[in-house]
């Protein structure tokens, strides 16, 4: 049965499938989600944690641990990373690439519910949240609010309260923060004079604030049938209410007011935060993405709210976008799409140079609109997004599509050049080449199946090529056994060569045939020669073998080539003496520096703690500019060269290199770890002076690099029991003191302000202040200060300091009359006298101890973060072998290990799972063949093209000074596709000459390959021009194309000038060790037949 007959004969249904093919395409279009990259990183959970005032070894012993010990116990978690510093904790979690991001994220939740019961109470911001990352951890938009006339308090309350809401509201938008201010707060700043002089507790005057807001209900009276609901001034919601505040009483009833022991103002809860946009004051709103999510989409429906948000504003704010990362994403897809149309035109082109009229030209060409487009609705169904990758595999599947239509019809116009007419050659021709099709598309299929199961990031990556490439293929070989065969016999022309030879065209007609005709003569003429020579020309295959897995091992490697997007990344990190004005003022001077840069179009600045700040820089378009290297040479140079803080600049690349840590600066990140701290701690400095000497790092920074200087009070524990007061009373002297304590919140109907109780600066700044805090021994409790700010007490004149049974009667009342209240202090809210006051020093000492600035954890390990970006003409394999050896030769200490992390960490084990995975290909491909030829000799004939394919790409990577990534492990992947394919189609015709004709092996690969020829430079040609503007092509992407197209091209040179010889020699030589095994075979069937006593006959033997 003929199956092309059926479409053939029934030209109006096979129209209306093609054109029901086109149109799924053309309808899921505009849906699919639109990115840069496929996300690679959709395990990956972040949990947040907070704790003001803590000191980062405090934060990691109380808040950290506890969470990594319920965290760790989550299944399928594959590392855990932490980040701690004053008062945050970040945790990093990677799960397995077969865990639902999801149910990942609700285990999470679950843990983090679990761990409520280890966390300290009642100094904490709230409860420790989950976020799931998206692919790149960078911000999609940033939005700034600016206004002379507005405060940053009220800059944040319109930030928090209007435009928040609306952009989390957007699809897409998976977390938005609010940066460069906190939330507005009445900030009580105490004067230790004053309290001393009227002998008032730290725990009196929190009592007092906690007191000014009850907001509790009232409840109602009904009278008469009608309800009436009670209501009070219960609250004091600016600084002013509070001046007045009276905290205690002396001298026979003096009020002693809050404004008399403090200065009250309106300001922010954390007075250690700021941002800038283009050196004006601002508040910034970081948006960014979900997993999956479509960044222009989530651009769009933000810039489609603008105008609404522009007019929720009041008429003094002015909003000012200074991130938008779907420019580039835009102008990439944008310059992809031009190189897919263009080499669709290529193609086109070879096509019509070779068959000479548009209408047969025409035959081909139509499949690749229509095999792209069905691509466009596989892809939307498998939830693919539209990304630079996936065009890339549009714009080499060209090439694949028009090749199997390219071979039916050059089959077809065969037999109409032999004088059958166009139906029967349709029939005939399309019958013959069917099961060649067949085995090609199959054999290619084969290529990408084992590449799906790939693990991790770049099991990621392949899954959606190597899916969108198997769906171009198996469309191309439906539509050239249906919609070929029919156009072919209704519309196919064939140029006999009578026709006239005018014009231009006519003459590039004429020197096209002349060329082909020459060229197909001097290829027979020295396959005579190869066939008379077989073992010389044998020998290329081992040999090219040898040189592609030496080039492979001495290649430089990375996981993805960075890419310049318009955007640069820096980072400002100050040592632990510089003060948070220091800090924000080299903000602001860097800041300046990159605004005056003619190729930079905005800055944004933020601090993200007390020590260091962030900034992020948007560059004019790709064309308009220089390159981001140039420019970041150029603002380097520009840099002030003052001591105190490390300023780093990298140009972010679409992708994570250094994975989860949000400190990177620089595209790859290197984590010593080790059981002792100290020697972690201490052979760090050692390794990072040696790194920067080198010169061959740049931006080489560590988080734990910083040491502060931290004030460790050593408790008396005998003297401070005679004066009756405890630990715990110490502590929260100190926090009150210099935590920023939240004391009260007020309820405002739109949103909540809190109330922050601390030093004064001018006593904060000052570590010598230490000495002169007095601490109540009013303020001991019942239970021996056991419970942690549950109450607190007070004495009269007449209590002893000592009397125990008094202090415990006091307890019970206070710890009644705090819990009517609602608030957790451990004071009186109006001290009515004067309390005994203890100098701090008297029952404890003041030593001053260095301590780190940032503790990391990795695994179970204390860790130690270098982050670093490549110079120039480094790749990063010097990078490793940098590391390693300057780890031999400063003599690192036992114990302490590292490696790499993210997808830089990732590339050792790319290469080992991409080998295994091209191994498996092999194995595959050859099950396939040989099941579709029902031969084990065969398939080896045509596997034997492959190196030739590999070969040739990595030396054109070589020459062109690209790394091996796994874009070129790509395009070596489609190489043995495409080469293969003409050793099916040679192949494939030997064999039908073979069995049809009756002729020798040889003749009938001779005949094979000059017949094959022309398909051959034909189809080769549409691939190797196909991948031309890949290589040509310098927008937006651009870095991440050339290596395919590079390696595509080279492996096409080198493989066709290979394998068009080494194909007929490697067949012939198959040939004899088939019908030798077969020989083989009969004689030991035979040996054995007649051990058993039956002799053959001369028939069977």
């Amino acid at each position: 049965m003929n199956f092309c007959r059926l479409f053939i004969d029934r030209p109006v249904a096979t129209t209306l499938m093609s054109i029901a093919i086109f149109m799924a395409g053309f309808i899921c279009y505009p849906l699919l989600p639109v990115a840069t990259m496929p996300d690679m990183t959709t395990t990956a959970i972040m949990v947040v944690a907070t704790q003001p005032g803590a000191d980062p070894q405090q934060m990691a012993t109380s808040v950290t641990t506890p969470l990594e010990r319920r965290l760790g116990s989550i299944a399928d978690l594959e590392s855990i990373e932490s980040d701690t510093n004053a008062g945050q904790a970040q945790i990093f979690l990677e799960f397995s690439s077969s865990r639902n991001i999801d149910g990942a994220l609700r285990d999470t939740q679950a843990a983090l519910r679990a761990a409520r019961a280890d966390l300290p109470t009642g100094t904490m911001d709230a409860d420790p949240q989950a976020f799931k990352m998206d692919g790149s951890g960078f911000p999609v938009y940033l939005m700034s609010l600016t206004g002379d006339q507005k405060t940053q308090a009220e800059l944040y309350d319109i930030a928090n309260i209007r435009i928040k809401p609306l952009l989390a509201e957007v699809k897409g938008v998976g977390r938005v923060e609010v940066v460069g201010s906190t939330n507005p707060a009445v900030r009580v700043e105490l004067n230790p004079g004053p309290l001393y002089k009227w002998g008032i507790g730290f725990e009196d005057v929190r009592t007092a604030l906690a007191s000014a807001n009850a907001f509790t209900p009232k409840g109602f009276i009904d009278s008469n049938g009608q309800r009436m609901m009670l209501s009070t001034n219960d609250q004091a919601i600016n600084a002013s209410q509070y001046r007045d505040l009276i905290v205690g009483y002396r001298n026979n009833f003096y009020p002693v007011r809050l404004s008399d022991i403090a200065t009250i103002s309106d300001s922010v809860q954390d007075v250690y935060q700021t941002s800038y946009i283009n050196g004006h004051r601002a508040v910034t709103l970081v948006v960014t993405a979900q997993p999956h999510a479509n960044t222009v989409a989530i651009v769009d429906g933000i810039n489609a709210n603008l105008t609404h948000l522009r007019d929720a504003l009041p008429a003094d704010v002015n909003l000012v976008v200074g991130l938008d990362t779907s420019r580039s994403i835009r102008a990439s897809l944008a310059d992809a799409r031009l190189t897919l149309v263009l080499s669709v035109v290529l193609v086109v082109l070879v096509i019509l140079l070779f068959f000479r009229k548009m209408i047969t030209t025409l035959i081909p060409a139509i499949t690749v609109p229509i095999a792209l487009s069905g691509t466009l609705a596989a892809m939307a169904a498998f939830n693919f997004t539209l990304d630079v990758l996936s065009l890339m595999s549009l714009t080499i599947a060209v090439g694949f599509v028009v090749d199997d239509a390219i071979v039916v019809l050059e089959n077809i116009a065969r037999h109409m050049e032999e004088g059958k007419d166009r139906y029967e050659a349709s029939l005939i021709g399309a019958s013959e080449i069917g099961f060649t099709v067949l085995s090609i598309s199959a054999s290619l299929v084969a290529v990408f199946i084992p590449l799906l199961f790939l693990p991790g990031s770049a099991g990621s990556i392949m899954f959606e090529f190597c899916m969108t490439m198997i769906s171009a293929i198996v469309i191309s070989m439906w539509l050239s056994l249906t919609l070929t065969p029919m156009m072919c016999a209704h519309l196919l022309e064939i140029d006999h060569g009578e026709e006239s030879r005018k014009g231009i065209l006519g003459h590039i007609a004429f020197v096209t045939e002349t060329s082909l005709d020459w060229t197909l003569k001097q290829y027979g003429r020295s396959m005579h020669w190869c066939l008379r020579h077989p073992v010389l020309m044998g020998l290329t295959l081992p040999l090219s073998f040898v040189v592609l897995v030496g080039s492979v091992v001495l290649m430089p490697k990375e996981f993805i080539p960075s890419q310049d997007m318009s955007l640069l990344a820096g980072r400002i990190k100050g040592d632990a003496t510089m003060s948070f004005q220091e800090i924000d003022r080299r903000l602001r001077e860097v800041g300046a520096i990159t605004q005056t840069d003619p190729d930079v179009t905005s800055t944004t600045i933020f601090s993200d703690d007390k020590n260091s700040g962030e900034l992020y820089i948007h560059l004019k378009e790709k064309e308009e500019r220089a390159s981001a290297e140039v420019i970041l040479d150029r603002i380097r140079k520009r840099l002030p060269d003052e001591p105190g803080a490390d300023i780093s600049f990298w140009s972010v690349g679409g992708s994570s290199q250094g994975g989860s840590s949000s400190k990177n600066t620089g595209s790859y990140r290197y984590v010593l770890r080790g059981d002792n701290v100290a020697d972690l701690f201490g052979y760090l400095p050692t390794l990072l002076s040696a790194l920067r000497a080198s010169g061959k790092l740049v931006n080489v920074s560590s988080t734990t690099e910083g040491q502060s200087v931290a004030a460790y009070i050593t408790v008396h524990r005998d003297t401070e029991a005679r004066y009756g007061i405890t630990p715990q009373l110490i502590q929260n002297v100190l926090y009150d003191s210099y935590g920023q304590a939240i004391v009260s919140t007020i309820h405002l109907p739109t949103t909540e302000h809190r109330v922050v109780m601390v030093l004064a600066p001018q006593y904060r700044m000052d570590p010598e202040m230490l000495r002169q805090v007095w601490i109540s021994t009013a303020a001991g409790t019942a239970a021996g200060g056991v419970a942690s700010n549950l109450i607190r007490v007070r004495s009269d004149a007449s209590t002893s300091a000592n009397s125990f049974t008094s202090l415990a009667t006091a307890s019970i009342q206070n710890s009644l009359a705090n819990q009517i209240s609602g608030n957790s202090s451990n004071g009186s809210a109006v001290s009515s006298s004067t309390e005994t006051m203890i100098p701090l020093t008297n029952v404890a000492s003041v030593l001053w101890k260095p301590q780190p600035l940032d503790i990391t954890h990795r695994g179970s390990y204390y860790s130690a973060n270098i982050s670093f970006d490549l110079a120039t003409g480094v790749s990063y394999n010097d990078a490793v072998d940098l590391i390693k050896q300057t780890m031999q030769t400063t003599h690192a200490p036992d114990g302490v290990l590292g490696d790499f992390t993210g997808t830089a960490g990732d590339t050792r084990k790319l290469m080992i799972n991409g080998g295994l995975a091209f191994l498996a290909a092999i194995a595959v491909m050859y099950i396939v063949l040989g099941i579709l030829y029902e031969s084990l000799i065969h398939p080896i004939t045509i596997l034997s093209t492959l190196p030739s394919a590999g070969i040739g790409a990595v030396l054109g990577l070589w020459i062109a000074g690209e790394s091996f990534s796994i874009i070129a492990m790509i395009g070596i992947i489609l190489l043995t596709g495409i080469v293969k394919k003409n050793a099916i189609l040679v192949i494939d015709f030997a064999i039908h000459a073979e069995r049809i004709e009756k002729l020798s092996p040889k003749d009938a690969i001779f005949k094979a390959s000059i017949t094959r020829f022309r398909p051959i430079l034909m189809t080769s040609l549409a691939a190797a021009l196909g991948a031309v503007p890949l290589i040509i092509s310098n927008g937006y992407g651009a870095e991440m194309r050339r290596p395919l197209g590079v390696s595509i091209l080279g492996g096409m040179v080198v493989s066709q000038l290979l394998t068009l010889y080494t194909t007929p020699i490697v067949y012939l030589w198959m040939d004899a060790i088939g019908m030798r095994s077969k020989r083989l075979c009969y004689w030991l069937l035979g040996l054995v037949r007649r051990h058993s006593g039956t002799e053959p006959s001369a028939r069977q033997v």
